[in-house]
């Protein structure tokens, strides 16, 4: 099986759910589920940080990278998350030249939460529409005018970029990845094995 390599990017102060949901479901996704405890997950995910250290994330919840930027394996799927530590993550410059680097590379780039304000400033979602966490919605709007903002729509895909609602909304949003890369239905089983509702109603929940 050639799997598809997806990086989830973590920083200090990332918000939990944002790489935690999104890497449950990359996780979990199984091409045959008559066969989900013989054959692994179609997708390879790595936990990416700027180093090895613990990386102490929104609450306390400690954890460890399984790779840096420099030793990233060639990645098919980039999903960057947000939180409060985005503000900080956003003036790390060999940060935000890597995911701007990553992100022109891809076949997929997603965000999750206000992840789509690090994408913003590094360009990679002018001209596009996207959407961020509602409270950051008019700092989005603001900060990047290039940036169609979506307020009514839960996940927004535009080409190869897909941008998420905050923090929950990152689950829906790769869930449509797996349906992108292996069809509705590995996507629907997958989210019934999680026993989480398949985000068939698109539009915005709060």
């Amino acid at each position: 099986m050639n799997h598809k390599q997806v990086g989830i990017l973590i920083f200090p102060d990332v918000e939990v759910l944002d790489f935690c949901g999104p890497f449950e479901v990359f996780s979990v996704t199984r091409l045959d589920e008559d066969r989900r405890r013989e054959e692994p997950s179609p997708f390879a995910v790595h936990v990416i940080a700027e180093t090895l250290d613990t990386v102490v994330a929104t609450g306390g919840l400690r954890v460890i990278p399984s790779c840096t930027l420099e030793t990233t394996p060639r990645l098919d799927i980039l999903v960057v998350p947000g939180g409060f530590g985005t503000y900080k993550a956003a003036k790390r410059e060999p940060l935000m030249r890597w995911i701007a680097e990553q992100g022109r590379r891809v076949e997929t780039l997603t965000s999750v939460c206000t992840g789509a304000m690090l994408l913003g400033a590094t360009g990679l979602l002018d001209g596009k529409r996207a959407t961020t966490h509602w409270a950051s919605l008019d700092r989005m709007r603001d900060s990047f005018p290039r940036v169609t903002v979506e307020r009514a729509l839960h996940v927004v895909e535009d080409g190869s970029v897909m941008t998420s609602a905050g923090i929950s909304a990152g689950i829906d949003m790769a869930l449509r990845v797996v349906a992108r890369s292996y069809g509705d239905t590995v996507a629907r089983n997958t989210a019934r094995r999680m026993e989480y509702r398949f985000p068939d109603d698109n539009t915005r929940r709060v």
